[in-house]
């Protein structure tokens, strides 16, 4: 059996914490918002599985009401993610995510993103592709006040 699955994920830039996407520690005056490390990307990345898989979200499995997620590393969410779709006999085909972000310019950062996330993933890094992009200065994420990522993710039983 093959699934699709799709996550989205947005957090506020904030000054006086650490941005981190896809696992990677990006040198920037603000950082993102949030319960755990923020990290907009592989929350939308470990929502498309969960879709794929027909467990729910996130916020089911990793509340914010739940302090044991207090600065979690979004990198370690997702291992426990990978942990039960295998559980239910699921495994990655692909993953297609999408940053959306005014600046800072993240093309250098990517391929440490994908060799994190396939790590993660327990995949190969040809299974995973990110790519990032602009609003084009329009909205909240145009004004640099947030980022947001987007994600579809196959999934197939084995």
């Amino acid at each position: 059996m093959i699934r699709v699955g799709q996550g989205y994920d947005a957090h506020q830039l904030v000054p006086n914490r650490k941005l981190i996407l896809g696992g990677v520690l990006i040198d920037f005056h603000l950082g993102l918002k949030g319960h755990s490390d923020a990290d907009v990307l592989i929350h939308a990345i470990m929502d498309a599985i969960l879709g794929a898989s027909g467990m729910g979200d996130i916020g089911q499995h990793f509340p914010d009401s739940d302090h044991t997620f207090k600065n979690a590393k979004s990198r370690d969410l997702l291992t426990d993610v990978i942990r039960l779709v295998e559980s239910k006999k699921f495994k990655i085909i692909n993953i297609d995510a999408t940053i959306i972000c005014q600046s800072p310019k993240l093309s250098e950062f990517i391929p440490k993103m994908i060799e994190n996330i396939s790590v993660n993933c327990k995949c190969e890094s040809s299974q995973v592709n990110i790519k990032a992009t602009t609003t084009e200065m329009m909205g909240f994420i145009g004004r640099s006040e947030g980022i947001a990522a987007q994600c579809s993710c196959l999934i197939e039983s084995f």
